[in-house]
């Protein structure tokens, strides 16, 4: 299963970034190869849907689980709609949550924010 995580910086020691739609990069994550690489996040740049347009990239990367801080209504929408599970990031390192997850030890994450318009 291949995991997607919202970070500031390219390191596994990294904090999870708060707001998962402006995120500078992505770590996806194999739980069965543990694999990992960094994924720039071109839409971080975009003045709107730049949730939405990261929840089309990361599935079409075959992410099937998320953890994050916060995620955007029309993200989790998306991620519904393409059977992608959105786990709750704890406080702590990238590894940390990583780990936390394989332990069965996150929850769904069951607050999604709505998007204010200028």
């Amino acid at each position: 299963m291949k995991i997607a995580i919202p970070i500031q910086d390219k390191s596994m020691e990294a904090s999870i970034y708060d707001a998962f739609g402006r995120a500078p990069y992505f770590l996806l994550c194999s739980t069965n190869t543990k694999e990992t690489n960094f994924l720039d996040h071109r839409a971080v740049v975009a003045q709107g849907g730049s949730g939405i347009r990261a929840a089309q990239v990361l599935a079409d990367n075959g992410v099937r689980v998320v953890i994050t801080r916060q995620c955007g209504e029309n993200a989790q929408r998306f991620f519904r709609n393409a059977e992608v599970l959105v786990y709750e990031a704890i406080p702590g390192s990238v590894q940390q949550n990583i780990d936390a997850f394989m332990e069965d030890q996150l929850h769904l994450l069951s607050e999604f924010k709505l998007r204010k318009k200028d």
